[in-house]
Parts: C-alpha cells; sequence; structure tokens
C-alpha cells in the first residue's frame, strides 16, 4: 500500500462533506425546502464526482493508506482504499443518489413537510457511516460507524410516526442491539488473542498463531458473522426486515434493501478474509455453515414472499432470498464464489431498488399496496411497470437482465467449487422468484382494470420519481448485455480479500 498524497484526500473529502451537510441542513429554516434540495444535490454531486475520481486514482497508481494525523495504524485511526473499497464507495454514492433524488418529490407524500430536514440529515449520515465501514481498516472503528448507522437506520423507519412504524423500529433497533453486542463481543476476542485492532496487524499476527487459538478465533468469528447477519437480514436472523422494510417510507426502504444490508456484508469479506485470510477461514470450516444457511435462506425467503398480499413486504421477504445467493458465494471462499456475491450485490442494490421505487411510486399515484388491486395497472403507469418487470425478470433469471448474469456466475462457481447441490437450490429459487413476481407483470399488462378499459394512458408521475427509475432499469439491462463493465471491476476488487 502506498501512502497518501493529494490527491488522495478524496475520500476524506467525500466524509466530511457528508457529514457537514447532516450538520447544515437542520440549521436551514424548513420553510426553505427548495434550498435543502439544491445543498443537497449539490453534495451528492461532488461525493459522487470524488468517488469517481477516487476509482480512477487507485487504479492508476494502486491502493493506499490513510492515517489521520499520521499517527501509527496500531493505534491510529487508518482508512484503506483499494480496488474493493473504492468500488463500492461509489456503487454506494451512485445508487443513493439516485435513490435521493427520487425522494426528492416522493417523500413528500410520505412524512409532513416539518420532518423533511429531520429525514435529510438522518440520510445524509446514514451515508456517511456507510462509507466509513466501508474505507476503515480498523474493527473498533467499524464498530462505531456500524452503530451510527444501525440508530439511524432505526431512525428512517421510525420517522413515518405511525403505530407500525414504532413497532418495526422497535424490533429493528432490540435485534441489531443484540447484533451489536455480538459483534462487539466477536472484536474483544480476537483483541484478545492478537492484541490489535488493525485489520492489517491482526492478519500480520493471527496468521502465525492461529494454530494456538482454533477455538478462540472459532468462537469470535461465530459472534461476528451472528452480529452481522442479523444486521444483513441472513435467514433465519432476518425477523426484524419484513416490518421495516415494508413500514418505512419508500427511500427509506430502498435505502436499506439495496444498500444498508451490503454494508453488512462488505464487513463481513473483511473479517473473513482480510483479518482471518483465506487459509484459516477455510481450515476453521466457517465456509461450510455460511452456504448451509445461505441455501435455506434463497428458498425459505421466496416461500414466505409468496403468501404476502402487501407489494413492500412481498419485496422484503425476496430481498431475504437474495441475501442468500451473496452469503452462497461468499461461503465458497473461492475466487469465482467472491467474484459472483460481489457482482450480485451491485446486479441486486440496482433491480431491487428499481422495485422498491416502482411500488412506491403506485402508492403514491394510486395509493394501492395490495397485489390484489394491481389489474391493468400497466396500462395507466406503462413506465413505472416497464421498471417493475425489467427489475422482476432480473430476479428471476430471465436473460439480457442483470439478475440472470448474477446467477450464471454464482452457478458457475458452485460448479468449480464441486458442489453441485447449490446448482439445484439456485434453480429452485429461481423458479419460486417466478412464482410471485410473474403473476404481479401479467395483472398489470394482460387483465382488465375493474374501474377502466386498459387503454395506454401517459405517465403522469413526477418527473424527479420517473427518472432515476428509468435510470436505474437502463443499467439493469445494460449490465446484462454487458456484464463485463462491472465483472471487470469485481475481478480487480477480489485479490484485495484472498490474501
Amino acid at each position: 500500500m502506498k501512502e497518501k498524497m493529494g490527491s488522495q484526500h478524496f475520500p476524506v473529502y467525500i466524509l466530511l462533506s457528508l457529514l457537514a451537510t447532516a450538520v447544515i441542513i437542520p440549521i436551514i429554516n424548513s420553510e426553505s425546502f427548495g434550498k435543502v434540495k439544491a445543498l443537497i444535490i449539490a453534495t451528492l454531486s461532488i461525493a459522487l464526482g470524488l468517488s469517481v475520481r477516487t476509482l480512477q486514482e487507485v487504479y492508476k497508481n494502486g491502493g493506499y493508506t490513510y492515517n489521520f494525523g499520521n499517527w501509527n495504524e496500531k493505534i491510529g485511526v487508518q482508512l484503506v482504499v483499494d480496488e474493493f473499497s473504492a468500488f463500492m464507495g461509489l456503487f454506494i454514492v451512485a445508487l443513493s443518489f439516485l435513490i435521493v433524488i427520487y425522494s426528492l418529490k416522493d417523500i413528500e407524500h410520505e412524512i409532513k413537510p416539518q420532518q423533511f430536514t429531520g429525514f435529510y440529515t438522518l440520510v445524509f449520515i446514514l451515508l456517511f457511516s456507510m462509507l466509513g465501514m466501508t474505507y476503515t481498516n480498523d474493527l473498533f472503528n467499524m464498530y462505531v460507524f456500524m452503530e451510527i448507522l444501525s440508530i439511524t437506520s432505526c431512525s428512517i423507519i421510525s420517522i413515518k410516526r405511525k403505530k407500525e412504524n414504532y413497532m418495526a423500529s422497535l424490533r429493528y433497533l432490540i435485534l441489531n442491539t443484540m447484533g451489536s453486542l455480538s459483534v462487539l463481543l466477536g472484536i474483544a476476542l480476537l483483541y484478545m488473542v492478537s492484541g490489535q485492532l488493525n485489520m492489517t496487524q491482526i492478519y500480520l499476527t493471527i496468521s502465525k498463531i492461529w494454530n494456538l487459538y482454533p477455538t478462540n478465533i472459532l468462537v469470535a468469528v461465530g459472534f461476528i458473522l451472528t452480529g452481522l447477519g442479523i444486521k444483513a437480514a441472513v435467514f433465519p436472523l432476518h425477523v426484524w426486515l419484513p416490518d421495516a422494510h415494508s413500514t418505512a417510507p419508500t427511500p427509506s426502504s430502498a435505502l436499506l434493501s439495496s444498500i444498508v444490508v451490503k454494508v453488512y456484508i462488505f464487513s463481513a469479506y473483511k473479517i473473513l478474509f482480510k483479518v482471518l485470510g483465506q487459509t484459516i477461514v477455510v481450515g476453521l470450516g466457517i465456509p461450510t455453515y455460511i452456504t448451509y444457511f445461505a441455501a435455506i435462506g434463497m428458498i425459505m425467503g421466496s416461500i414466505f414472499a409468496i403468501g404476502q398480499k402487501d407489494i413492500k413486504r412481498m419485496l422484503a421477504y425476496s430481498s431475504v432470498a437474495q441475501i442468500g445467493y451473496i452469503f452462497l458465494g461468499l461461503g465458497l471462499a473461492t475466487v469465482e464464489g467472491l467474484s459472483a456475491s460481489l457482482f450480485h450485490i451491485i446486479s441486486h442494490g440496482l433491480m431491487k431498488s428499481a422495485l422498491f421505487l416502482s411500488a412506491g411510486s403506485i402508492i403514491y399515484y394510486k395509493e394501492k399496496r395490495d397485489l390484489r388491486d394491481l389489474d391493468g395497472i400497466g396500462y395507466e403507469m406503462p413506465i413505472t411497470m416497464t421498471v417493475f418487470t425489467i427489475a422482476a425478470f432480473g430476479m428471476i433469471g430471465i436473460p439480457g437482465i442483470s439478475g440472470f448474469m448474477s446467477k450464471l456466475y454464482l452457478s458457475f462457481a458452485v460448479l468449480g467449487a464441486n458442489k453441485p447441490i447449490y446448482l439445484a437450490i439456485i434453480l429452485i429459487s429461481s423458479f419460486l422468484n417466478a412464482v410471485y413476481y410473474l403473476p404481479i407483470v401479467i395483472s398489470a399488462f394482460l387483465k382488465e382494470s375493474k374501474n377502466r378499459r386498459n387503454i395506454m394512458a401517459i405517465e403522469r408521475l413526477p418527473k424527479l420519481m420517473l427518472v432515476p427509475m428509468v435510470i436505474i432499469a437502463v443499467a439493469v439491462v445494460a449490465i446484462g448485455f454487458y456484464p463485463q463493465i462491472i465483472m471487470t471491476l469485481v475481478e480487480k476488487a477480489v485479490p484485495t480479500f484472498l490474501l
């Protein structure tokens, strides 16, 4: 790793700009929402530009470390900006930018005007903590950012001030607190063995002595993965997710499902492969347990989704199944498995945000969320339902959409690892996805509406909501036809793990 140079301060500038905006927003007069919008767009544009430049810098000159105040990494705060963190940082900022643009109009339908500034303050703190977790190279700082993320996630769920939101956020808070304590205990056990908190230093120490403390390390990893599993909604630790995602404002649901839970998975990558290393992880048999839970989640998440009537609740259970795909690739502990897992993180993030945003648009325009009331809605909202259909086909695995490539890469990975049973599970899960997504598409475009004739109408949804959805849908199709756009970046990121 190289030491920092002038342009390599960019990740810090991104973090500081997000944090500064979170502080400034409440100061602005709540009646001047136009100024708040301008500040939001300006800050996210700057963050996006700096994220692109950071990725370019890393690919040109290689990864580097950033020590705050020039303190030694053993006692100071250190960021690592490599191919993985720069790529994932860009993914977080870019997708959040589109979701936040959508929210500038949709949020008027979700919460009261006096809550707008509070909501966007939380959103920017949320982004700050997610990027902090992605860049940090210190276990304790990762935990601090994780706690900030948990609290703000809880807050953007409860901001609607309804009974169901309070109940969902309370359940989320209780379970995520248990997850945080589990992670903290695991970190403490790793510190007992290594005497270090810096991830690189722990790796250097544990790689030499792990044979002396296999039980301690296995217990520590068990606590950490259990805690992260709760936060990432891995089956059967997902019980908070359906209520949280279905009751939260649509932009909150999109952020939580497409990005927030992925950041906890990023932490799992770091713990397993940057802190412990592939040799220790495989030697302790950890991948076997991960793949078992992943496979069960892929099936059970879809089975629960089939029985739902509320569109957002159905999408929430679908996320449980899709997280199973990601953890299956992670559990293979191979280059191909990790590549497929990272590819699916990007693919699922785009598809699930498209699904939640289009579902939110239906709720915004028609005030309907029951799946039985969507007959003929494709003629009233053709663009929205086209976006939904593209993303739904991706979830099923229809060729030409990014979801198909995700499953194809994962299928090759499980065959390469000589575990064909998981290929059968992927196929079964894809069939179950079709069971609950296809009826929605059929009802929208092939069934007669009860209240009007099936004549195609002009979409009347605000452009601030339409444009982000269309951009995401185009990206999903583009990656489906040209997966190398993402896979090239993924293949550069994976070697940063397999030390």
